[in-house]
């Protein structure tokens, strides 16, 4: 059966009469995050694609995948389809109950209710020892830079040997130019998919103390210092890119 989004499911947070105030994940916008995410984030799709390509060739049935930050839950829905073969557990965290409400519901609707759990919790309290995968996927940008490091240690604390965090984020660049550059074609991806000048522009000051991205290299330094050895991006759009960090088996 072929599921389709009323226009209430349509992003128009930041369009003209909107409400003046900081992006704040409440109900408003779990109705229309997954227009969000599709229409503001380059190859999300893919880049789902290529967890599950992970998940599937690093870990085994009966592993546990770890959603931190899920948000209305469609990653791990979308990598249960994927891995459909696999018997993984999954569960999914988040602090919002505007989201996981919208979450489970759609576990619901699409019948991955067995296999998938969903959690309202702090992650930053994270405790879920022996977790084979945790997946940030655009989670790790909306905490301080001050608490980062100290965040991904505990994750890393959590892994199984051999376990495997996958990290997606908006990153900068630290050459003026080039981040500039970046950000141009970025806002010309959004205006391609339906984003006018004004709400672009109302999006990012709303965004602007919430969102701070680091550079690929700082993210991939805080891993490392983490504890996680391996640390390699396996996809970058200009200013986004994934990382996969695998913890030593030992």
């Amino acid at each position: 059966m072929k599921h389709t989004q009323g226009n209430d499911s349509k992003d128009s947070i930041f369009q003209v009469g909107a409400i003046e105030a900081d992006f704040v994940f409440n109900e408003r916008v779990a109705q229309v995050f997954d227009d969000m995410l599709d229409r503001s984030v380059p190859f999300y799709k893919e880049g789902i694609v290529s967890m599950a390509r992970i998940l599937e060739t690093l870990l085994q049935d009966g592993d546990t995948v770890v959603d931190l930050g899920c948000a209305t839950g469609s990653t791990l829905i979308q990598l249960s389809s994927l891995l459909a073969t696999k018997q993984f557990r999954y569960t999914g965290i988040d602090n919002s109950s505007a989201m996981l409400d919208k979450a489970i519901l759609k576990a619901e609707l699409f019948s991955k209710q067995e296999n998938l759990s969903f959690s309202h919790a702090d992650i930053m309290e994270l405790e879920q020892p022996d977790t084979s995968a945790f997946i940030l996927n655009y989670t790790l940008q909306f905490i301080r830079p001050l608490h980062r490091e100290k965040f991904l240690t505990r994750l890393f604390n959590n892994l199984r040997p051999g376990g495997i965090c996958i990290l997606s984020e908006k990153i900068i660049s630290h050459h003026p130019g080039l981040n500039r550059t970046y950000i141009d074609i970025y806002h010309k991806f959004k205006k391609e998919k339906g984003y006018s000048e004004l709400e672009i522009a109302k999006k990012r000051e709303a965004l602007e103390n919430i969102l701070i991205p680091c550079s690929l290299e700082e993210n991939k330094s805080m891993l490392q210092s983490a504890g996680f050895v391996e640390v390699e991006p396996f996809f970058q759009w200009f200013n986004f890119v994934s990382f996969l960090a695998v913890k030593p088996n030992v």
